[in-house]
């Protein structure tokens, strides 16, 4: 497995070695040791999560002001556009975002630690995510900073497309009100 971090060093791609031949491919996705070796510290997840979703859906960006959730996340079938949201006001990078493709193709994952909102919009026709938390679901703490916060600027490949929204995300905080962390 390949660990690379990205422009907010904290948030980290992760790539594995594909083993292919006439009969399929084999990967490993997911080895503890190499992981905690690779983020800098003990990591317990306890909870998976998986989403469907189809072309244009946008979720997030989803965050939890108490229980902070980091996130272990992945595209099993399908694309998506995939950002974190640096919500650490004592961090260098506060209000930074960074953003990757993460496909079915590609298998690439991305670890985005606690104190980061996220968010993903569905680049193909559909999308099955997946996604590991360190932090169970805690739906009174749970946050939503608005995806096209001007502050922000994040550069959403939408190719001049509205993204689908649910209530609560059209709803997100403006960025300069959102509750973040110390």
């Amino acid at each position: 497995m390949k660990f690379t971090s990205l422009a907010i060093s904290e948030v980290v791609l992760l790539e594995p070695h594909v083993f292919k031949d006439d009969r399929g491919y084999f990967f490993e996705s997911f080895n503890l040791r190499e992981f905690e070796s690779a983020v800098g510290k003990k990591i317990s997840f306890v909870q998976s999560n998986h989403s469907f979703s189809v072309r244009y859906v946008l979720r997030g960006l989803h965050y939890q002001i108490k229980q902070a959730q980091g996130k272990l996340v992945r595209v099993v079938t399908g694309e998506v556009f995939d950002v974190a949201v640096d919500l650490r006001r004592s961090s260098a990078t506060f209000g930074q975002w960074v953003g990757v493709i993460l496909s079915a193709e590609n298998k690439k994952q991305l670890w985005i630690p606690p104190g980061f909102a996220h968010g993903f919009v569905v680049l193909s026709e559909s999308a099955d995510f997946l996604y590991n938390t360190t932090d169970y679901w805690a739906p009174e703490y749970e946050r939503c900073v608005v995806w096209n916060d001007v502050n922000l600027a994040i550069d959403w490949p939408l190719s001049g497309n509205q993204p689908v929204l649910s209530e609560k995300d059209a709803r997100g905080a403006l960025f300069s009100l959102a509750e973040v962390y110390d």
